[in-house]
């Protein structure tokens, strides 16, 4: 059974580095306060470590 996590997006991508801003459309997030679920892998934990202040997660 693999876990799940919902990822919000809740700050703006706009002024931020490049590379944070193509980790924010890497997890498939494109506007603020849209949510997607994703798989809990190492992949999907490093990219929301590395944005994790433009972003709200919750295990599911």
């Amino acid at each position: 059974m693999s876990n799940k996590l919902k990822v919000t997006l809740i700050k703006s991508v706009n002024g931020r580095l490049s590379a944070h801003r193509a980790c924010v459309i890497g997890l498939g997030l494109r506007r603020l306060n849209r949510s997607v679920v994703l798989v809990d892998t190492p992949e999907n934990r490093g990219m929301i470590r590395k944005v994790s202040y433009l972003l709200k997660v919750e295990e599911s």
